[in-house]
């Protein structure tokens, strides 16, 4: 079990990996070993998310995740392969942590008296500039 919150854990075998060949550093290795980490998480299909988690999950996920609701992490920064994968599991942790976040909700507001009429105040003087620059008719 991967805990992410206090109520919030998923189960391993619902993360998948795949080890393909990375392209950046690796040296001579990079050729012959596969480092870069794929790691799948279904999100329409996880059992152990609560379904607000899911849905902020799918907004926040925008292009890593496929047309099936599957996020795709692909982990290919550091050379060896066990801390692409540590990587890789702390960027979906992450993901869902954000996810996990409950927005505040907005509280709409009006503006007050002051503001309002500071505001046409400085309308009215920019307004002022405005015509003192026309172009007025010289009698040289």
């Amino acid at each position: 079990m991967i805990r992410i919150t206090d109520e919030i854990a998923i189960d391993d075998g619902e993360i998948s990996e795949t080890f393909v060949r990375a392209s950046g550093p690796g040296g001579q290795n990079v050729n012959k070993l596969a480092t870069a980490v794929q790691l799948r998480f279904d999100v329409r299909g996880s059992p152990s998310l609560p379904p607000d988690v899911r849905a902020r999950l799918v907004r926040l996920a925008g292009s890593r995740l496929t047309q099936d609701g599957v996020l795709v992490i692909m982990a290919q920064r550091h050379r060896t392969q066990e801390r692409n994968r540590e990587d890789a599991r702390e960027r979906l942790i992450d993901l869902i942590r954000q996810a996990a976040v409950r927005p505040k909700p907005r509280r709409p507001t009006r503006p007050t008296l002051a503001s309002r009429e500071r505001r046409i105040e400085g309308k009215k003087r920019r307004a002022g500039v405005k015509r003192l620059r026309t172009a007025r008719p010289s009698f040289d």
